[in-house]
């Protein structure tokens, strides 16, 4: 056979980072031949196989196989296999068991990576028949990686390079020495050449890894599985990419554990949404931060976002627009009223609940939370209260509800929601759910931003899967630096030089202006959650507790959007 080295790009990295280049792949390239029957243990009459890899043949086999069935004259008359040359072969659960340990030892010796890759041409029809008759007869059968050589085959050369995509004429078009003859041996040593063609054809569009066969048949335009190359010069590293237009203008921003493998992945007929793919179309560099933490990654990705305003970015755009729930003061001589407010003093977020997603939502909440408080009537009148006096509620009351203690404006609401309910008016129980759920979502967050907005100085620490810590100071709920110590390594010197180095973060006056909410939720999530230590930390502890009170006993609710 003729070795056909493919084209590769890009600077080869081990499998844990990279995957596993092609030149380093072992492909095994089966054919079978059968009784025509369907999958089972009566339909396989031939076996053969090539093990390639680099390119380069380093193994074959072949047998025959005795299905315990008749072949039919038709079949007999295309492959050239009779009844009387299968009467003395192997019984196929024999030749199949030799087949399937043959290709095990395919793996190469000492190797981490995973096994070989088994290959055929229309291979569902040959898989399904190895699958089926391993069943059958009680052999293990684990799944193997596959590649159809002739999905590749359609996706590397359209009608006008071949009038068709069967095995024999691509063979002659590719130049293989071997004519396919319907025996399975030089099926598959047809089908090895057509391979490597088609991987060199392929090549171009960014086709270089094992990992990238699993898409290299969708249909994904050749342009844009071309822009793969994008990707190359990224390292295999947290951080934030950028994709730019020709004009220079950020058009979608985004943050990944692995900077190399996420941009890669865009060209791929894994990402669906269209208005990526068009952006992709149109995109022609790509920008890059790296980070020594996937958390400081994805902060400076809100950063970006909020500071650039990509046209595709969809979240994260205007936070400073999020609206809060509080006490006021009334003017014109009326006393204490709920109100929603987008400049929230620092020191009264203790007493606030927020910020929501848009104004909507937070009047939603508004309208569930003065249900109960009635501090003012809503809409001239207010609704009617199921349990309890009809009293209003006094500021100071508000202001715990708003506090913490979220129950006092829940415990009533769900019991109206019940009564309303019992009386079969769902559709209003259904409205003040939705309220509610809307309140309870926005005490939710003001609870997880509480702890890092009222801390002028915290570090913590998480455990590294491949060893070491990753490090973060969060400074009045702003992300001020982090950093991942060694394996091994002892991590208090690090913390040393984290406190040190840390950026000063002077104390804000009103809540966003050292940061955005969103960028201390999403550090809230890694720095209070299971998983993280507090290694040290400048504030009351009791910043860090959560009343008894607190929104998350009301999951349920919360979830039920």
């Amino acid at each position: 056979m003729t070795a056909r080295p493919w084209v590769t790009t890009g600077t080869q990295g081990s499998f844990e980072d990279m995957g596993t280049p092609l030149r380093e792949a072992t492909f095994v390239v089966v054919d079978l031949e059968t009784t025509g029957a369907g999958p089972g243990a009566h339909a396989i009459t031939e076996i053969g196989a090539v093990r390639v890899r680099g390119g380069i043949v380093d193994d074959e086999f072949s047998t025959l196989a005795n299905p315990d069935a008749p072949i039919p004259a038709q079949i007999t008359l295309l492959t050239g296999i009779t009844n009387a040359m299968v009467a003395t072969a192997p019984a196929l659960e024999e030749a199949l068991t030799a087949f399937l340990a043959w290709f095990r030892r395919a793996r190469p010796a000492g190797s981490g990576a995973a096994g070989p890759i088994l290959v055929a041409h229309n291979a569902r029809f040959d898989v399904g028949h190895l699958r089926g008759a391993a069943r059958a007869l009680d052999l293990p059968w684990d799944e193997p990686r596959v590649v159809d050589t002739l999905a590749l085959a359609r996706k590397a050369w359209s009608r006008s390079n071949v009038p068709n995509h069967r095995l024999g004429t691509l063979a002659s078009f590719v130049g293989s020495p071997t004519r396919p003859t319907h025996r399975a041996l030089d099926d598959a040593r047809a089908t090895a050449d057509v391979l490597h063609a088609a991987l060199e054809a392929l090549a171009p569009l960014g086709i270089t890894h094992v990992e990238d066969l699993a898409t290299a048949a969708d249909p994904v335009p050749a342009t844009r599985r071309a822009k793969a190359r994008l990707a190359d010069p990224l390292p295999h590293a947290p951080g934030v990419y950028q994709f730019h237009s020709p004009s220079g203008q950020a058009l979608y921003i985004g943050s990944a554990s692995d900077l190399h493998r996420r941009v890669r992945s865009y060209f791929t007929a894994a990402e669906k949404r269209g208005r990526i793919a068009r952006m992709l179309d149109t995109a022609v560099s790509v920008r890059h931060i790296e980070t020594p933490t996937e958390i400081e990654a994805r902060v400076r990705e809100l950063r970006l976002i909020a500071e650039l305003d990509p046209p595709l970015n969809r979240r994260s755009r205007a936070p400073q627009r999020q609206p809060w729930l509080r006490v006021a003061q009334g003017s014109g001589g009326l006393g204490p009223r709920l109100a929603l407010t987008t400049a929230l003093p620092t020191d009264d977020v203790s007493e606030a609940v927020g910020p929501f997603p848009s104004r909507a939502t937070g009047l939603e909440a508004q309208r569930a939370a003065e249900s109960v408080l009635r501090l003012s009537a809503w809409d001239g009148t207010g609704p009617r209260r199921v349990s309890g006096d009809d009293s209003p509620a006094d500021a100071a009351t508000a202001r715990r509800a708003l506090a913490g203690h979220i129950d006092l404006v829940a415990a009533p609401i769900l019991e109206r929601v019940a009564d309303l309910a019992e009386r079969e008016r769902y559709e209003e129980a259904g409205a003040w759910t939705s309220r509610l759920r809307s309140l309870l979502l926005g005490a939710r967050r003001a609870e997880a931003a509480r702890p890092l907005l009222a801390c002028p100085h915290l570090i913590a620490a998480r455990r590294r899967e491949t060893g070491g810590w990753e490090l973060v100071a969060v400074r009045w709920g702003r992300l001020a630096g982090s950093l991942v110590s060694p394996p091994g390594a002892d991590p208090r010197p690090y913390v040393d030089d984290l406190r040190a180095t840390a950026q000063i973060v002077a104390r804000p006056e009103r809540v966003g202006q050292a940061t955005s909410v969103e960028e201390t939720l999403l550090l809230a999530s890694w720095v209070l959650d299971d998983g993280a230590r507090l290694v040290e930390v400048d504030a009351d502890p009791s910043v860090l507790a959560w009343p008894i009170g607190a929104a998350a006993r009301h999951r349920r609710v919360i979830d039920s959007g």
